[in-house]
């Protein structure tokens, strides 16, 4: 089969294209002429399949439209991923606009089958108090985020494409950790680094943050298997474990036999980092790890269930536990982390 996949380049999205490749389809990944290729599979571990790359952007839909051409389905995985931009008009122009593109895409090219649309579980909402299935529907009476806001918006398109009748499965990762490209998409790294490096020397809050952990190996299986079985129109939640960051650093500290964190750093003091943190972003350009609106998210729980995947796509994720016991080795052979 011959596949169109977007955002090949990403922590999610390499993993996924490995995968596509090693069962045997071909791949074309759509990547900007200046994007790291370096999450890409190599040649010599395609396995059946064939890669080939089709420069362009998201953003520009005759790029998108070209690069479908022939393809028998799309996986439409690109976005920008993160809790803060100095330009928030991006999160709009990628996550909404680039979806909007590759819906038109699929509709001039007949020979798509079906499209598999990575959003997000912040495009359901916070599920404060709960544990929420693809049946909740965001209050939209606020935002942690504007990227929650723009993952939101592109539900919304995708579900009216379903209603339209194209062939759009999406699907709904949780907290994407496990080994790959150390980006914002792969947060879990990111704190684990800043942990054992003693830069986050406590815990952040007082763990009445929740959030659905997704072994990135088994979001990768899940998108595969929404792509054989996932019916047109529906929305499964590939998420996992639901847990505290609190309960991430302890169990952590568990697995490589060193202290638990021993002070809670109360959310208000991180709130001020993260001001600073922006303030200093927009004279260095560099993003920070944490910002105001990481503040916010953290204020809030995340709580999915992941029983109709399980169900309908013979989802099986893994436990938290088992997850980092695969993590935190690979981060010390990096040299990202010592312990």
């Amino acid at each position: 089969m011959k596949i169109l996949l977007t955002g090949a380049t990403g922590f999610l999205g390499g993993k996924l294209c490995a995968a596509l490749l090693a069962d045997g389809h071909s791949v074309r990944a759509l990547v900007r002429p200046t994007s790291d290729l370096s999450s890409l599979p190599r040649p010599a571990a395609h396995g059946a399949g064939a890669l080939d790359l089709a420069y362009g952007d998201v953003t520009d839909a005759r790029s998108v439209l070209d690069a479908a051409a022939g393809c028998h389905a799309i996986f439409h995985a690109a976005a920008v991923v993160e809790p803060w931009l100095p330009d928030p008009s991006k999160f709009i122009s990628v996550n909404v606009g680039g979806l909007k593109n590759v819906l038109q895409a699929a509709r001039e090219t007949k020979s798509v089958e079906k499209i598999v649309y990575t959003s997000s579980f912040f495009a359901l909402g916070p599920t404060d108090g709960h544990v929420a299935d693809e049946s909740q529907v965001h209050h939209e009476q606020f935002f942690c985020t504007e990227y929650e806001k723009s993952k939101l918006a592109a539900d919304h398109v995708a579900r009216r494409a379903a209603s339209e009748g194209l062939p759009i499965v999406m699907v709904y990762p949780g907290v994407i950790y496990g080994p790959g490209k150390v980006t914002t998409g792969n947060i879990v790294a990111q704190m684990l680094i800043e942990r054992f490096s003693g830069r986050l020397p406590g815990y952040m809050g007082y763990g009445s943050d929740k959030f659905s952990f997704s072994h990135v190996e088994d979001v990768v299986q899940g998108h595969i298997a929404a792509m054989h079985r996932g019916q047109p129109g529906e929305r499964y939640l590939l998420t996992g474990e639901n847990a505290s960051f609190m309960h991430v650093f302890d169990m952590a500290a568990i697995i490589t036999g060193t202290k638990r964190p021993s002070f809670h750093i109360p959310l208000l003091m991180v709130d001020m980092y993260g001001w600073v943190s922006v303030f200093f972003s927009r004279i260095t350009g560099k993003l920070p790890l944490v910002s105001p609106p990481t503040v916010q998210v953290l204020r809030h729980q995340w709580a999915y269930s992941c029983d109709k995947a399980k169900v309908e796509l013979d989802y099986k994720p893994r436990s938290l536990r088992e997850g980092l016991e695969e993590m935190i080795p690979w981060l010390k052979n990096l040299g990202q982390i010592k312990y």
